[in-house]
C-alpha cells in the first residue's frame, strides 16, 4: 500500500489559491480515478478536483471554506500501488509518493527511473560530464508539478528549474511530460552551449596584463515603489473590503501598466452596412440557428482577418525575445453581475465561421455571468477585445491583458451626419459610426503597425457585404 497526495491544481493564469467549498467524499470512502473528490472556487471559476488514482480517501488536510494555495496537498489517498511507485509524467493529476526528508528533499535511497539511468550512462560514455553540480528540481514550483521521471532527466541533463518552467507542457493541466523534456533536450543540442562556469585561475599563476576596462554606464538605481497618498475617512464613510477577484484585477491592471508602455490609436468606422444587415437578418438568424446574433462576433470576425494581415500584434514578450503566436485565441472581456471583469477566450477563433463565433460568444458570455467557466476557458488568449459601447461609451483606452501586447475597444454605434461619396457626387447622409480604440505595447508594436492595424480593421468593417449570408 502507498499513500499519495491530492494537490490543489493550477486553475489558470494569476490564480494562486482556491477555496474548498464542498467535500464530495468522506474519509475512509473508496474513490475511483478521475472521480470528483471536492469542489473548489477561485476568484474566477468554480471547479471539481478529481482523484488521480483509484484508492481510499485516507485523510482530509483541510476543511470546507479553507483557502488553499495552488500546489498544496489537500488530502491523502491510499492506493494499491507499491511504496515508491509514481506516475511516469505522461498525464494524469499531479501526485507524489516520495517520503520527504527533514530538509524537504527526496529520500536519498529512492531508485532512479530506468530512462534516467540510461540517459546518465549515455552522457558518461560520451564524456559529457556536467560542467557544474546539478541542481535538485523540486516536485512543484510556481503551481506546476514535475514527476520523478521528468525531475531525474532534468537533473541528469543539467536542465534548470527556470528552463522547466519555460517549457509548454503537453500533459494534463500543462504538465511537462517525458516527451516534452526529451524534445527540448534535442533542440538544445542543436544550439551552441555556453560554458556553465569559468575555471578558476591557479593562485600562483602570474596575472596577465589586462586591457583597459571600457567605460560602463552605472547601473540604474532601482525605482522606488510609488507610495499611495494617505486617505482620510469620515464618520459617514463606509469601508468596503475588496473581494479576492477585485484584488486580482487591481494587481493585474497595475502590473500591466508597469510592464508595457501603452499607446492608443483611434479610428472612426462607418458600420452602416453592418447595422442594417444585422437588423435585417437577426430574426431569421435566431429562428434558424437558435442564437441571437450581436455585433461582437461580427467585430471578432473582422479582427481575425486583421490579425492575419498583421501577425506582429499576435505576440508576447519574454525579456528581449518576441514569441510569435501561431494560434489566434481571442479573449472577450465580459462584465459579471458582481461588477468584476473576466476574459473568457475563444481558442482558434480563426477556425470558426460567423455562426460558430456567434454560438461561442453567446455561450462564453452566458457562463461567465453564471460563474460556470472552466479554467482552460480563461487562459491562453493572444489578443483581447472589449466592447465599451455596451455601456454607451464612444471610445476608451483599454489596458493590455498581459502577456498579450494589444487590445481593441469597440465603442457605441451612433447615427451621425457624414459626407457620403458616390460616383454621382458627394452628399450629406445619416450614417452609423463607431470608434475603434487600439492600445498596444510600444516595446514591440510601433505607431506604424498599431495605427495600420486599427485602420485595416475599420476598412474590413466598412467593406462588410450587406448581401452576404451567414
Amino acid at each position: 500500500m502507498a499513500q499519495i497526495e491530492l494537490v490543489m491544481p493550477k486553475m489558470g493564469e494569476s490564480v494562486a489559491e482556491a477555496t474548498i467549498t464542498k467535500w464530495l467524499k468522506e474519509e475512509g470512502e473508496a474513490i475511483e480515478a478521475e472521480e470528483p473528490v471536492l469542489e473548489i472556487a477561485t476568484d474566477k471559476v468554480d471547479s471539481e478536483v478529481p482523484a488521480p488514482q483509484d484508492g481510499i480517501l485516507k485523510k482530509k488536510l483541510f476543511k470546507e471554506d479553507d483557502v488553499v494555495k495552488v500546489g498544496e496537498a489537500v488530502a491523502m489517498i491510499e492506493t494499491e500501488a507499491e511504496e515508491g511507485s509514481s506516475d511516469d509524467g505522461e498525464g494524469g493529476s499531479p501526485v507524489s509518493t516520495e517520503a520527504p526528508t527533514s530538509n524537504g528533499s527526496q529520500a536519498a535511497h529512492a531508485e532512479p527511473q530506468p530512462a534516467a539511468v540510461a540517459t546518465a550512462e549515455a552522457m558518461l560514455s560520451q564524456g559529457a560530464q556536467a560542467a557544474s553540480p546539478t541542481t535538485e528540481i523540486p516536485r512543484s514550483a510556481n503551481g506546476r508539478f514535475y514527476s520523478p521521471l521528468v525531475r531525474s532527466i532534468a537533473e541528469e541533463e543539467g536542465v534548470s528549474l527556470e528552463e522547466l518552467n519555460a517549457l509548454d507542457g503537453s500533459g494534463a493541466e500543462g504538465r511537462v511530460t517525458k516527451n516534452d523534456i526529451m524534445s527540448y533536450l534535442e533542440q538544445r543540442k542543436e544550439q551552441p552551449a555556453a560554458p556553465a562556469y569559468a575555471p578558476a585561475e591557479p593562485a600562483h599563476k602570474e596575472a596577465a596584463p589586462q586591457a583597459a576596462p571600457q567605460s560602463q554606464p552605472a547601473p540604474a538605481a532601482p525605482a522606488s515603489e510609488p507610495q499611495a497618498a494617505p486617505v482620510s475617512v469620515g464618520g459617514d464613510d463606509e469601508i468596503i473590503e475588496m473581494d479576492r477577484m477585485r484584488k486580482r484585477i487591481a494587481d493585474h491592471m497595475v502590473t500591466s501598466k508597469r510592464t508595457s508602455p501603452h499607446v492608443t490609436s483611434f479610428v472612426e468606422a462607418d458600420v452602416t452596412n453592418i447595422f442594417q444587415w444585422r437588423n435585417k437578418v437577426k430574426d431569421q438568424f435566431q429562428k434558424r440557428e437558435g442564437e441571437k446574433i450581436t455585433f461582437t462576433p461580427i467585430f471578432i470576425e473582422a479582427l481575425i482577418r486583421t490579425i492575419k494581415d498583421f501577425p506582429g500584434v499576435n505576440v508576447s514578450v519574454d525579456g528581449d525575445k518576441i514569441i510569435q503566436r501561431k494560434h489566434i485565441n481571442i479573449g472577450m472581456a465580459a462584465a459579471m453581475p458582481s461588477g468584476n471583469l473576466i476574459v473568457p477566450v475563444i481558442h482558434d477563433a480563426d477556425q470558426l465561421n460567423l455562426v460558430g463565433l456567434t454560438k461561442r460568444v453567446n455561450d462564453l458570455a452566458r457562463r461567465a455571468r453564471d460563474n460556470q467557466l472552466k479554467p482552460d476557458e480563461i487562459q491562453g488568449g493572444t489578443y483581447t477585445v472589449t466592447n465599451v459601447g455596451t455601456f454607451g461609451n464612444v471610445m476608451g483606452t483599454p489596458i493590455i491583458n498581459q502577456p498579450q501586447v494589444a487590445i481593441m475597444a469597440t465603442g457605441s454605434i451612433n447615427k451621425k451626419p457624414a459626407v457620403v461619396e458616390t460616383p454621382e457626387g458627394d452628399f450629406i447622409g445619416i450614417r452609423y459610426k463607431m470608434f475603434l480604440s487600439h492600445s498596444y505595447d510600444h516595446r514591440v508594436v510601433d505607431g506604424a503597425l498599431g495605427g495600420q492595424f486599427v485602420r485595416r480593421m475599420a476598412d474590413y468593417l466598412e467593406q462588410f457585404d450587406p448581401e452576404r449570408t451567414w
